[in-house]
């Protein structure tokens, strides 16, 4: 397994994608699944749109509109919202290796999302090499 980190602000959508190809590169991986998975109960990972800069506003701004910041929520630490957000979006991403190449659409990218920074946040990558037939 290796594990990643990455600091972030209070909350975002980083782009990972280069340094999970390059774990790729680096470990050698060359067919199977890589398991990204996020270890935090505030963040998660996701597959989203990797050109127009604008989607990661609307997708930040959507979490911000369907799941605010308020008191109306239980949790006494006060970051409800970080933690359902982490649930609806997940935390982690199966993700095919081919030919050493991770297989993502044209327009795909992998991001960490913050929910509940600024952090020192971490993420694991575990390879699952396909079996030999």
């Amino acid at each position: 397994m290796n594990i990643c980190s990455l600091v972030t602000g209070k909350e975002g959508m980083y782009n990972i994608t280069a340094e999970v190809k390059n774990q790729i590169e680096k470990n050698g991986w060359k067919d199977g699944l890589l398991l990204v998975y996020c270890p935090h109960t505030t963040a998660s990972v996701v597959v989203s749109e990797n050109v127009d800069i604008d989607v990661k506003a609307d997708i930040l701004s959507a979490y911000r509109e369907a799941f605010p910041e308020n008191e109306k929520y239980l949790h006494y630490e006060g970051n409800a919202h970080a933690h359902i957000r982490s649930t609806i979006s997940g935390v982690s991403l199966p993700l095919i290796v081919e030919n050493k190449k991770l297989v993502l659409g044209q327009f795909q990218g992998i991001y960490f999302m913050e929910f509940d920074g600024p952090r020192t946040r971490n993420y694991y990558l575990k390879f699952l090499p396909a079996s030999e037939q």
